[in-house]
């Protein structure tokens, strides 16, 4: 008799969540470092995925959403002392998400291939508004010049300064993030969305009020973009107009992709694939001369991973033995 064991749904995020809180235990600043960035990549996947996988709408504007979020963070902050952590982390979600709005309001009156071109024009409209002008420093970007802090009084809880503090900040943000979108897959609000990606025309002829649904994600996506921005400004301490750029919404359009869409495990996945695979393809001491096309690589890499794993990564992981 073969009995089929299947683990818990919430287990596997859960051991995932506790080794990322324990590894900077043991590992070198440079191995942190390189965890951090895939952290802040995968909420930032997480929050596409939401609009891709979750609700089938598929922005190559989302990255204007992050950007802004890291330039609110900084244009934020106090020049001469460290800004508030838990107000500068509302501001970053909170302008990302109202632009987010601003953009639904119009695009989502479109589909398909239009909706595509149309939140493309508006995060290069985002882009030139950082480019061109001094409102964000041109063209070389702005520096943070002090970490935001969490203080009770004059009590300093929270440092971002603080590598190890920024690092479990930043799990902690992708655990929230992770578990409110798990929450929102799980709701009656989430089905609505499944119900949107699979067929949106009957899912208004029974009634719902599909585009405030759309817009309603396409918000929160927004907002969770934001959450990433403030994350890699207060890592970096420094955001130039790039962050907004239709590169980078390809690039997590990609992360997604790779990962597997349809899954949060595949978003977390593909980032950490990404981030790895771009940092071993440009390694000298690993490939060699190709290191120093490292682009052309990862793309080869990626179109084989995509060819050969139409799921994706996630994938491999539901492949069950007959």
């Amino acid at each position: 008799m073969n009995a089929s064991f299947r683990l818990p749904p919430w287990l596997l995020p859960t051991l995932a969540a506790l080794v990322l809180v324990l590894l900077p235990l043991g590992l070198t600043p440079y191995l942190q470092d390189l965890v951090l960035r895939i952290i802040t990549l995968a909420v930032f996947a997480l929050s596409l995925e939401l609009l891709v996988g979750t609700t089938g709408l598929v922005s190559l504007g989302h990255a204007a959403f992050y950007g802004i979020g890291a330039y609110a963070t900084v244009l934020a902050s106090p020049a001469d002392a460290p800004g508030s952590l838990p107000l500068l982390m509302g501001l970053a979600a909170g302008a990302a998400g109202a632009y987010a709005l601003f953009v639904g309001v119009f695009s989502l009156r479109t589909q398909g291939v239009y909706f595509i071109m149309v939140t493309l024009a508006f995060a290069q409209m985002a882009y030139f508004v950082f480019h061109d002008t001094a409102f964000g420093g041109g063209t070389d970007g702005i520096y943070l010049n002090l970490r935001p802090v969490l203080a009770l009084g004059e009590r300093v809880l929270l440092d971002a300064d603080d590598k190890r503090t920024m690092y479990w900040l930043a799990c902690g943000v992708l655990v929230a993030t992770y578990g409110l979108l798990a929450l929102i897959r799980r709701s009656r609000f989430g089905h609505a969305l499944a119900g949107i990606r699979v067929n949106e025309q009957r899912l208004r002829a029974a009634g719902f009020a599909t585009t405030l649904y759309k817009l309603a994600a396409f918000v929160i996506a927004g907002a969770l973009a934001g959450l990433a921005g403030f994350l890699v400004a207060a890592k970096d301490g420094f955001v130039n107009p790039e962050m907004l750029s239709w590169h980078e919404s390809g690039a997590v359009l990609l992360v997604i992709i790779l990962g597997g869409l349809g899954h949060l495990r595949g978003a977390v996945l593909g980032a950490a694939s990404f981030v790895l695979l771009k940092e071993a393809l440009s390694n000298a001491a690993l490939v060699g001369p190709l290191a120093d096309h490292w682009q052309l690589t990862l793309g080869v890499t990626i179109i084989a991973f995509v060819a050969l794993l139409p799921k994706g990564l996630i994938g491999l992981l539901q492949r069950s033995p007959r």
